[in-house]
């Protein structure tokens, strides 16, 4: 990777971590946006974000954790139906042309997405656990496909549905990312190989990111106007993978 290249990813995964992990995200559809921004290989940004999604979103939740802030009763069903689809999804692997095609219809439903949570209010009312499980299950199998660790998916669920207040489904979705991304990752451990040289650069970068954002992001939730500009990011991504 030429050092500019490299110099330019560092700082959009810098900030990608930063800014995802305040939400309880671990940045996955930010650092797909910016290996497709760069023009990182479709075999290599698949692992390299799962790596970096498990390394920022252990971070992301012991920092929750300690702010008092994660439910055990609302996490476990999500995570049981989600983790053994993560697995599943990450042991497919899709011819690169209709990868492309699929990550950048996810990094646009992420966009919407954040679009409309970015004012969302809410609003604690039991979840019934077989929806958790059956939700659990789709987002964990998407996940595993794509390379994404499903907060983005699950968030705005949790948000949209009133099942959880923002700071505790932040918690939950940090720590639903890590079992997902560990469960995808080893769904297809083969693709370990295709770890880009520089792995080490952007763990590092990506730790210092994830540990300021989640600092932040576990005591005081940032403005609406942050989720708006990752979407903004992520829109341009996934137009790049579309019509590339």
């Amino acid at each position: 990777m030429a050092p500019g290249d490299l110099a330019g990813l560092c700082a959009l995964v810098f900030v990608a971590a930063g800014l995802y992990s305040m939400v309880g995200h671990a940045g996955a559809s930010g650092y797909l946006a910016a290996m497709a921004l760069v023009g990182i290989a479709p075999a290599v940004m698949k692992p390299t974000a799962l790596t970096l999604n498990i390394l920022v979103a252990t971070v992301g939740t012991v920092q929750f954790v300690r702010a008092a802030r994660f439910s055990w009763s609302l996490f476990w069903p999500f995570a049981l139906g989600s983790v053994p689809f993560a697995f599943l999804g990450g042991s497919l692997a899709l011819p690169i042309t209709v990868y492309k095609r699929l990550l950048a219809l996810v990094l646009l439903y992420a966009a919407y997405r954040l679009f409309r949570t970015a004012t969302a209010a809410g609003e604690s009312r039991p979840v019934p656990r077989p929806v958790a499980m059956a939700s659990g299950v789709g987002i964990g199998f998407l996940s595993g496909l794509t390379g994404v660790g499903g907060g983005i998916f699950l968030s705005p669920l949790m948000l949209i549905m009133g099942w959880a207040d923002a700071r505790r489904t932040a918690a939950v979705s940090v720590a639903f990312i890590l079992v997902n991304s560990v469960s995808g990752l080893l769904g297809h451990l083969s693709s370990v190989r295709f770890l880009p040289r520089e792995i080490g650069i952007l763990a590092g970068v990506a730790l210092v990111g994830g540990f300021l954002g989640s600092t932040l992001g576990s005591r005081r939730l940032p403005d609406p106007v942050l989720r708006r500009l990752l979407a903004v990011v992520l829109l341009v991504a996934s137009a790049k993978l579309f019509f590339a």
